[in-house]
C-alpha cells in the first residue's frame, strides 16, 4: 500500500511539475508573467524531472526494480541543478527567492521518494538477487 500511495504522490507531483514547466515554456494561462524572473535552466530541469517522475510513478505502481535508480537519477538532476542555481545566483543572476525554496523542497522530496523506493521495492540497487524486472 505504501508503494501505491507513493506512486500516486509521485504521479501527481510529476503532473503538476509538467503543467508548470510547459506553462512557462509556452506562456500558458499567463503563468510566465506570474513566475517573474524564472531561471530557464531550472525550468528545463524541472520539465525533465516531470517526465522522470511519471515513469517513476509507474515503477512504484508495478514495483519495478529500476524505479529506485530512476528516482536517484531524478534526485541527482535536481542536486546538480540546485548547485548550478547557487553558482548562477552568486554570479549575479536574476532570480526569484521562491525558486530557491521550491528547489530545496523538490530536491528533498525526491530524495524521500528515492529512499522509499530503496527500502520497499524488491531487487533494490544493492541486492544480489536475480529479479527480471
Amino acid at each position: 500500500m505504501k508503494l501505491i500511495i507513493t506512486g500516486i504522490v509521485v504521479a501527481l507531483f510529476g503532473l503538476a511539475t509538467l503543467f508548470m514547466s510547459t506553462s512557462i515554456f509556452f506562456d500558458l494561462f499567463g503563468i510566465r508573467e506570474k513566475e517573474g524572473n524564472y531561471v530557464l535552466f531550472v525550468v528545463i530541469a524541472n520539465f525533465v524531472c516531470a517526465l522522470l517522475y511519471l515513469a517513476g510513478a509507474y515503477g512504484f505502481f508495478k514495483p519495478k526494480r529500476w524505479t529506485t535508480m530512476l528516482i536517484v537519477i531524478t534526485a541527482a538532476v535536481l542536486i546538480v541543478t540546485f548547485i548550478a542555481l547557487g553558482v548562477y545566483i552568486f554570479s549575479g543572476g536574476i532570480y526569484e527567492k521562491k525558486t530557491v525554496g521550491a528547489m530545496a523542497f523538490r530536491t528533498l522530496l525526491t530524495i524521500g521518494f528515492a529512499y522509499i523506493a530503496y527500502k520497499n521495492i524488491p531487487g533494490k540497487i544493492n541486492s544480489k538477487t536475480n529479479h527480471s524486472n
